[in-house]
């Protein structure tokens, strides 16, 4: 399957924008503020998929941010300015004030997204109602090439037939469509005929996450790392020629490909959990990432930015030689790669120790000494 082979259909102009955005480099100052910020609106949700990273249950918690929190909250983001805002769950459709909470969010100069569960809540009118909020993208997930498949992650049927049909409605709304794809032990074999589907979604950009053992999700689920080497290099062949852009998630892995194939440019960083990159919860906690759930602060009583920008944990998630893996913390990539935090956190414990989803055996180099 990693041997597809599609006709070239972009100038080189177009692959470099491909490849820049599937290795997730960026120019973004990561040091003074968060490029992306995503708001786990509520953990309310009406699934039970088996790798939720929230454990999401049928009801809001009664500890999570109030209305006039939320308020606070998004005021707190639009001061921060960060390039993407994401409101997600659980479901945020969910939230009885997410439309106004949007409208606000645009009203204060962000560009606010919304990633939506495919429950009986997510309607050709509740994406009309997030257009008209002033939402600018919506995400959806696909994790099956087919409904069995999808539908058994989930944990409900009819699921994918939503889904498909909602990704109609966010083209016809004139919305920008993010489809996003966990990749696992039990769909990984499928991943090409995944990709075909997604090209006829007509998506704008296809997101590829691996697996992260937080939540619901289990470690057995992961792919090994031989194999989750063969789909980075897949996915580097075929982002060139691909209608969409193509965006990894918990798999920097894939910045060594940029190395070798001479890229990124000088001055170009990687977003990471912490690095570029925050997360609030339903409860106000401010992490490093959703799926790397270490509180640094809590909106409730401390700022956003500074917490990004002063905490320990942040800083030291910034910082290529805080790492201190046998293999991470020694690596010469490791001011491109990282590794994934989250799920070194989520393995072993330590957020600055080695990512197991790695194949890459680095000799050991100094201290200070980095492919960057």
């Amino acid at each position: 399957m990693w041997n597809a082979e599609r006709s070239d259909r972009t100038h080189a102009s177009d692959q470099e924008c491909a490849l820049s955005s599937l290795f997730g480099f960026t120019d973004w100052d990561v040091d003074d503020r968060p490029q992306v910020v995503i708001w786990e609106a509520t953990r309310a949700c009406a699934l039970a998929c088996r790798h939720c990273r929230a454990s999401a249950r049928p009801r809001p918690g009664p500890d999570e941010l109030t209305a006039v929190e939320g308020e606070k909250l998004v005021a707190q983001v639009a001061a921060a300015k960060p390039q993407t805002f994401v409101m997600t769950g659980g479901d945020p459709l969910e939230r009885p004030d997410l439309w106004h909470l949007m409208r606000l969010a645009r009203t204060l100069g962000l560009r606010p997204a919304l990633a939506p569960s495919a429950t009986p809540r997510l309607t050709q009118e509740a994406v009309r109602q997030a257009a008209a909020a002033g939402c600018t993208g919506i995400q959806l997930s696909i994790d099956g090439a087919d409904a069995k498949e999808h539908d058994g992650m989930r944990g409900h049927p009819g699921t994918f037939a939503r889904t498909l049909e909602a990704c109609g409605w966010v083209r016809e709304a004139g919305l920008a469509l993010t489809v996003a794809t966990t990749v696992t032990r039990h769909n990984v074999e499928r991943m090409a005929e995944m990709c075909a589907l997604v090209e006829r979604l007509g998506v704008a950009r296809w997101s590829v996450f691996f697996l992260v053992p937080t939540g619901r999700a289990r470690a057995q689920d992961m792919v090994p790392p031989a194999v989750a080497e063969a789909v980075l290099i897949w996915l580097h062949s075929i982002a060139p020629s691909v209608p969409f852009a193509i965006k990894t998630t918990e798999a920097p892995q894939i910045r060594r490909l940029a190395l070798a194939s001479g890229r990124p440019a000088p001055g170009r960083h990687g977003i990471g959990d912490g690095r570029g990159f925050a997360f609030v919860s339903a409860t106000g906690d401010i992490c490093p990432s959703g799926f790397l759930p270490l509180p640094a602060g809590n909106v409730r009583s401390d700022d956003l930015l500074a917490t990004y920008r002063h905490h320990p944990l942040f800083r030291s998630l910034r910082d290529p030689d805080a790492l201190r893996g046998e293999r991470c913390g020694v690596c010469p990539h490791r001011a491109w790669c990282g590794g994934s935090r989250s799920r070194a956190y989520a393995v072993s414990g330590d957020p600055l120790g080695d990512d197991p989803l790695c194949l890459y055996e680095p000799q050991p180099a100094a201290r200070g000494e980095s492919a960057c």
